[in-house]
């Protein structure tokens, strides 16, 4: 792979990325940026997350669940995935908002165009929630919190070596059967 960098054969595809900012009682806390995604998650031992959600101002719904993952197209692939969300092709212009084992069987993974504000609120009453960013930093939120995630104001530009395409990748890290494109 290091060769085929050095003798340039590879092209670079922008990927997008999430702005995260948390705010508690309205004064703004934490920032990130995440290529992957975000995971609102409960602790061991605490009962389901009640986590308000809304689309651009408008309350969508209260998901019932062990959790919540927001997910870039790259993040698709990743918990997400894992959590039942769809794979998402990395030009689909789209985040992705995938319950973690909701209460109900009618709470769905969304998918919602890459222009569009996502906030998010914890019940009243709400203990030992975390929120990590690309599964790396965590902090721990509570009800007086509100995060905002929306498409981050820069993407990133991921390699792609000449002759691998995309769903290459794909069928070899999801071990699909099938012979090589």
């Amino acid at each position: 792979m290091a060769e085929s960098i050095l003798d340039g054969n590879f092209t670079t595809k922008p990927r997008i990325r999430l702005l995260v900012k948390i705010f508690r009682e309205g004064k703004e806390i934490a920032r990130e940026t995440v290529l992957n995604d975000i995971v609102i998650n409960r602790g061991a031992l605490a009962r389901l997350a009640h986590i308000k959600t809304y689309i651009d101002d408008h309350y969508l719904t209260t998901y019932s669940a062990d959790g919540l993952i927001v997910a870039t197209p790259t993040g698709s692939t990743a918990y997400s995935l894992a959590a039942g969300g769809p794979i998402i092709h990395p030009e689909v212009k789209g985040i992705i908002m995938t319950p973690i084992c909701p209460f109900t069987l009618t709470i769905r993974p969304l998918i919602v165009p890459e222009s569009m504000s996502i906030k998010i609120m914890l019940e009243e009453k709400s203990s030992d929630v975390m929120l990590t960013f690309d599964g790396q930093a965590g902090l721990e939120i509570n009800e007086r919190d509100t995060i905002i995630v929306k498409k981050g104001p820069h993407s990133i530009s991921m390699i792609t070596l000449t002759g691998k395409s995309y769903f290459d990748v794909l069928k070899t890290k999801l071990r699909w059967s099938g012979g090589r494109v």
